[in-house]
């Protein structure tokens, strides 16, 4: 017998340890002298025919054995079997796409073809495995071309870009209801933003794909859904998602985060009267750099700083005479930019100091817009709004794979809270019911 041939009778052995058992079943010593055995005898490990390979056969094949042996009702071989009725039939062959690449099964029958399995499906040509990785990959920000010459550079799989296509579509069923579902009375804090996309739509241009983050009173971050507008990014449309957000269940929010969108504090009071909105002082910094020449980029943000560092309202006015007296001739739109904003600039400047570390600016979302927008650029622009969706859907469902960003995030949010439950007395109770 040839080392290849004693491999396959390992993997077998291998195998037979799998189906209903543990992983802690499986015979360590007898795993690695299998790898020893294929090292030795030249079996690569992965790829076409490589160990991996054969493995997945032999666990499939011995998971498919166990099936129809319960839907039989007896052993192959067994006795019991003879003159049952139903009876084993021979098999067929398949190829499934794996992990591991492709494998050639041979998936058990029966004779009134009754059996059913369940492991490798009828029809099914993929197992999850596969359509997991595609959708990572996709979330990632790789293209349906990319992951199609990613799975037959890694893997050997030939997979169809429809299919890659097919695959990811999966996962809107999942986002609709995601969409829809229900949320917390109350939030301590919500951020507003929107990212642009590129969406051909007759003609190439980009749209606003709005995005809520919520903070929720255990400090865990929720993103409360995704919607595409159908234009430039507007108050009117901002107005449609706050009413859907308090459909949902939405009735209170303490404080409200965005940027200085004109009519968007009144579309937030419209649907929640008691919330304190917030301007984000890193959108006012940058559209005030919009009017400056950029040699003075660095004097002005200096200049600014003292004003939404100011320990009070007064003190806030007092240093902003000071910049205007500065800079008012040089750049009056900047100062016209903030006195505009300045009844959303101030709220903040009212709380204690572990509040306005967090309300300052829309950097809790903005981290979520740079994950989106890494993801949408390698797309260029997308062929519908669907799909445009889609893709930050993924983005953002892949945020935090381990868990560990979402603890980070409540430990930094803890002493916010702590401030908010002082500070807005009797509202976020609602939320711990």
């Amino acid at each position: 017998m040839s080392d290849r041939s004693t491999i396959a009778v390992d993997t077998a052995a291998v195998a037979k340890n799998v189906p209903g058992q543990p992983a802690e079943g499986v015979d360590a010593e007898l795993v690695a002298q299998l790898v020893e055995q294929a090292r030795a005898a030249g079996l690569q490990l992965t790829g076409d025919g490589g160990l991996l390979q054969q493995l997945t056969k032999r666990v499939l094949e011995s998971a498919l054995e166990g099936e129809i042996t319960d839907h039989l009702g007896y052993d192959k071989g067994d006795p019991a079997g003879k003159n049952g009725g139903n009876s084993r039939n021979g098999v067929r062959a398949k190829t499934v796409l794996t992990d591991v690449g492709p494998v050639e099964i041979d998936v058990p029958r029966d004779r009134d073809g009754s059996f059913t399995p369940q492991i490798v499906r009828k029809r099914q040509r993929r197992l999850s495995g596969l359509d997991d990785m595609v959708i990572s990959l996709s979330a990632k920000g790789l293209t349906t071309g990319e992951i199609q010459a990613h799975l037959a550079e890694v893997y050997g799989a030939e997979v169809s870009r429809q299919t890659i296509s097919t695959i990811t579509d999966k996962v809107v069923e999942g986002m609709t209801e995601w969409q829809n579902r229900p949320l917390d009375p109350v939030y301590p804090v919500i951020f507003l933003d929107a990212v642009h996309v590129k969406i051909r739509d007759g003609k190439v241009a980009n749209r606003p794909i709005y995005l809520a983050l919520a903070v929720t009173v255990e400090g865990t971050r929720d993103i409360l859904g995704l919607w595409a507008g159908d234009g430039g990014e507007g108050a009117k449309f901002w107005l449609q998602v706050l009413t859907e957000l308090k459909n949902r269940g939405v009735a209170d929010a303490c404080m409200v985060v965005c940027d200085g969108l004109k009519g968007l504090p009144d579309a937030i009071a419209e649907v929640w009267p008691e919330a304190v909105v917030q301007t984000c002082v890193i959108h006012l910094l940058r559209a005030s750099f919009r009017y400056a020449g950029r040699q003075h980029w660095d004097a002005i943000a200096k200049a600014l700083k003292p004003v939404y560092t100011a320990p009070t309202e007064s003190a806030a006015r007092a240093r902003f005479t000071e910049f205007t007296e500065a800079w008012g001739d040089r750049y009056p739109a900047i100062v016209r930019l903030w006195e505009q904003a300045w009844a959303e600039f101030v709220p903040f400047l009212a709380f204690d100091a572990e509040i306005r570390t967090v309300v300052c600016s829309t950097n809790a979302i903005e981290s979520v817009n740079a994950r989106i927008r890494r993801a949408v650029r390698a797309r260029g622009h997308f062929p519908n709004e669907a799909a445009a969706l889609k893709c930050v859907y993924l983005a953002v469902m892949s945020l935090d794979p381990t868990g560990q960003g979402r603890r980070r995030w409540t430990m930094r949010w803890k002493p916010a809270l702590n401030a908010f439950d002082i500070a807005f007395e009797g509202r976020l109770s609602a939320g711990r019911k």
